[in-house]
């Protein structure tokens, strides 16, 4: 195979299912992927929702981590924006030195949440005045100990130093993002099906690569397979994706029109909210790794992270099985 896949699982609750049973279920998923063959598997971070559970990940990064032995897992991603980046390099530090070589640190730009969420995730802190590079470039130079003579900070370490250091992702659905992380060096995720602009991929993948030849890029997609071409695509629906454009120039994408309507009124901004459809790769195994092979050469992706916007667990477990590495090889699909 010449590409890897990887799991995305945000938690997402199904109505009448428990906090706790929710979260089992990413427990038994991330068992599953692992037997599967699946390269690493990662947890987002969204803040007060009930659609899903995936609130803190480093925390459930943790407990993933103690329940498997050796597929990877990450946060997909933390938001940088909220907290100190020491103490996000502590936090996968001490990962990283529990198990080594099985932690990924996914960095995210957006809030994760509306802004009633954000003013209460950085309640009392001192705003000096950083944006994101700098916090993310602060953030690189800690987990590598190199934090230049010339910063503030200098001769600052974050501890424990671990035998071997998580390894950063930068997690974005533009061209400046790509260009940010070939800049630090680090690798970069694309997130699909947060922007479905193709013109958007397209530059953004090829920026990277002119700028950071040796990184590893990866598309984060949504994906739906099914036995039959029929019953992907019932599945798949119609699907969408809705945004939130506020007055100021920010952009944000939201997982309903309600949420994208109380984002923007909480804002304080003048705002619209736009719902475009959704780019779901849907079929069956063969014709969904059909399309990622074409992507892979379009674009040069390395990996593919699969995540699954159906709202049945069984569903959504079925359709990873059956995009699994092992899965895929026993049909010879796979060359």
């Amino acid at each position: 195979m010449s590409y890897k896949l990887g799991i995305l699982d945000q938690s997402p609750v199904t109505e009448g299912v428990s906090n706790f049973d929710t979260l089992q279920k990413t427990v038994d998923l991330v068992k599953k992927a692992e037997k599967w063959g699946y390269e690493r598997f990662w947890v987002s971070e969204h803040h007060n929702t009930d659609l899903v559970a995936g609130s803190s990940p480093e925390v459930l990064v943790s407990y993933l981590l103690a329940k498997t032995s050796s597929i990877r897992i990450g946060s997909g991603g933390v938001m940088l924006q909220h907290y100190s980046p020491y103490k996000v390099a502590e936090n996968f530090h001490v990962l990283s030195t529990l198990e080594p070589g099985r932690v990924d640190l996914g960095i995210g730009k957006a809030p994760g949440g509306l802004p009633l969420s954000t003013k209460a995730l950085q309640y009392g802190r001192v705003d000096t005045g950083e944006d994101f590079k700098e916090r993310l470039t602060f953030l690189q130079q800690l987990i590598n100990n190199s934090v230049p003579e010339t910063h503030e900070f200098a001769g600052i370490k974050a501890t424990p130093t671990p035998p071997t250091k998580p390894e950063t992702y930068l997690l974005g659905a533009s061209v400046d993002s790509a260009k940010l992380a070939a800049d630090l060096g680090i690798s970069f995720a694309f997130a699909q099906f947060f922007n479905s602009d193709k013109e958007v991929l397209k530059e953004a993948a090829k920026t990277y690569r002119a700028n950071y030849p040796g990184g590893t890029f990866i598309l984060s997609v949504a994906v739906i397979a099914a036995q039959t071409e029929e019953e992907a695509k019932r599945l798949a629906g119609k699907q969408k994706i809705v945004k939130v454009f506020l007055a100021s120039g920010r952009k944000l994408t939201l997982q309903t029109v309600e949420q994208a309507e109380k984002f923007g009124k909480e804002s304080g901004e003048a705002y619209e909210v736009k719902e475009f459809d959704a780019e779901i790769i849907s079929g069956t195994p063969e014709q969904v790794k059909s399309s990622l092979d074409e992507l892979h050469e379009l674009h040069g992706v390395d990996e593919f992270i699969l995540h699954t916007p159906v709202p049945s667990p069984e569903e959504r477990l079925r359709s990873f099985k059956l995009l699994s590495p092992k899965y895929i090889d026993q049909i010879a699909i796979y060359s």
